[in-house]
C-alpha cells in the first residue's frame, strides 16, 4: 500500500501537477492539505476522470483538506472535537479496510507570542485526545500531512539560526512530541536517517532545492504495528521542479498491508 501526503497550496492551481504524479506513482492514498477551496467547489470530477475516489473538507481561500484514494472511503469524520470556536477545515479522517488515515494540516502558528501560536499548541493537544479517544495504539494508524514542525535540527538547514521559529521551536517539539509518544513512529526517519531531507522549499527564494534550503515539516507517522510493516519512504523531488509548483513537494511511504 503506497501512501503519500502533499501540501498543494492550492488544489486547483495544482491540479496538472497532481494529476501528472496521481498517473506517475498510483498511490493507494493521497492525502492533500491546503487545498484552498470550499466544498462545493472542490474540483472533485478531476479525480473521479482519473480513476480515483476523494473525500474532502475545505473553505475559500485557507486550509483545506482532502484524501484522494483508488477504494471508497469509509468511516469519513471531519473536524477536530473540542473547539469552542469557529475551527479551520484541518482534520479528515478515513477508514480504507484495515487501515485508518487521519490527515491533517496543523496551523503554522504565525508568530510566538500570538495567539496563532497558542491556537497551534492547543491543536496538538487536541489531537492527541482524538488519537486517545478513538483509537488505541495497537490499531493501523497513519497520521500524516503538513504537520508544521520540523521535529530535530537535521530537519531544517540552519538550526542555529531557525531556533524559536514557530515550525522550529521548544514548545512545539514538546507537544508535537506528547503525540508521538501515544503510540506513533516517524516512518521516513525509519528509512532515512541522514541530514538534508526536506518536503517545504520556499520559492520567495532563488534556486531552494538545488541550494538544500528547505524544511522537514510533513509527515507520515504510523502506529508500531503498522511501522514494522513500512518498506520504504522517500520524498519525490520532481513536482517541487515542476512549472507553477507548490512550496511543498510529495512525501511516500509504503506498507505491505
Amino acid at each position: 500500500m503506497k501512501v503519500a501526503t502533499f501540501n498543494v497550496n492550492g488544489v486547483r492551481a495544482r491540479m496538472p501537477i497532481v494529476l501528472d504524479w496521481l498517473a506517475a506513482n498510483s498511490p493507494v492514498i493521497l492525502c492533500l492539505q491546503e487545498t484552498k477551496v470550499r466544498d462545493s467547489e472542490f474540483p472533485e470530477m478531476d479525480f473521479t476522470g482519473a480513476g480515483y475516489h476523494v473525500v474532502y473538507s475545505g473553505e475559500k481561500g485557507y486550509s483545506g483538506v482532502a484524501v484522494v484514494s483508488a477504494d471508497k472511503a469509509e468511516d469519513v469524520q471531519t473536524g477536530l472535537p473540542g473547539a469552542k470556536t469557529r475551527d479551520e477545515s484541518r482534520l479528515i479522517c478515513a477508514t480504507f479496510g484495515k487501515v485508518t488515515i487521519v490527515n491533517t494540516y496543523v496551523p503554522q502558528g504565525r508568530e510566538p507570542d500570538s495567539e496563532w501560536f497558542a491556537y497551534k499548541l492547543k491543536w496538538y493537544a487536541r489531537v492527541r485526545k482524538f488519537f486517545e479517544k478513538n483509537f488505541t495504539p495497537r490499531d493501523n494508524l497513519i497520521w500524516c500531512g503538513d504537520l508544521n514542525v520540523a521535529p530535530t535540527d537535521i530537519d531544517v538547514y540552519d538550526p542555529k539560526r531557525l531556533l524559536g521559529h514557530v515550525d522550529f521551536h521548544p514548545e512545539v517539539h514538546k507537544a508535537y512530541r506528547k503525540v508521538l509518544d501515544w503510540g506513533l513512529v516517524d516512518v521516513f526517519r525509519m528509512h532515512h536517517p541522514e541530514p538534508e531531507q526536506y518536503t517545504y522549499y520556499d520559492y520567495r527564494q532563488r534556486n531552494t532545492v538545488e541550494r538544500k534550503i528547505g524544511w522537514r515539516v510533513d509527515h507520515i507517522l504510523a502506529t508500531k504495528p503498522l511501522a514494522k510493516k513500512c518498506t520504504d519512504s522517500y520524498i519525490d523531488l520532481k513536482p517541487r521542479r515542476q512549472q507553477r509548483p507548490s512550496d511543498h513537494t510529495p512525501l511516500v511511504a509504503v506498507f505491505e498491508v
